[in-house]
């Protein structure tokens, strides 16, 4: 029986967090293009502290006008970045060197299920390690896909207009 409440995830320690972190790293010295759009740099505020505060997300869907990115939290509703998103909706996201202003819209459990069993259809491999911190099926097939989107928050960052530093 698929699981639909993810368990409490361990988020990375040690050398694990500073690899995970090396992305953050790479944008900051102007190498966001090496990425593609595979990745983003999103920006948010700290909700408790106010202090600036960044995260490297895997994109999993693109709009292809270019109006919207959907990012899903491998680590669960406990992930900084998607509280402080709660928080604070508006923010700026960087793909390459390119900044966008975005606000983020908070997907149902339904739109997050069809949109991740996209993702990992096209990327499978990848798909399985969000399925692992959540002990959720990874074996390939529909419904276990549909299963660890809907248990996955996903969040959709729509364009809000031209931003400059």
């Amino acid at each position: 029986m698929p699981q639909t409440d993810p368990k409490p995830s361990l988020l990375p320690a040690g050398w694990r967090r500073q690899a995970a972190r090396l992305p953050i790293h790479l944008f900051r010295m102007g190498l966001g293009p090496v990425f593609g759009k595979r990745l983003l740099l999103l920006h948010h505020v700290g909700r408790a502290t106010g202090l600036d505060r960044r995260v490297v997300l895997e994109v999993v869907a693109h709009d292809p006008a270019g109006s919207s990115w959907t990012v899903a939290s491998g680590f669960g509703p406990r992930s900084d970045w998607y509280r402080n998103l709660r928080a604070e909706p508006k923010t700026v996201i960087q793909l390459g060197n390119h900044h966008h202003a975005v606000t983020a819209h908070f997907l149902t459990r339904d739109d997050g299920a069809e949109i991740m069993a996209r993702h990992c259809r096209q990327h499978p491999r990848t798909a399985r390690r969000p399925c692992a911190f959540f002990d959720l099926a990874a074996d390939g097939s529909e419904a276990a896909f549909r299963s660890a989107g809907s248990a996955i928050p996903v969040v959709r960052l729509d364009d809000a207009g031209p931003w400059s530093f």
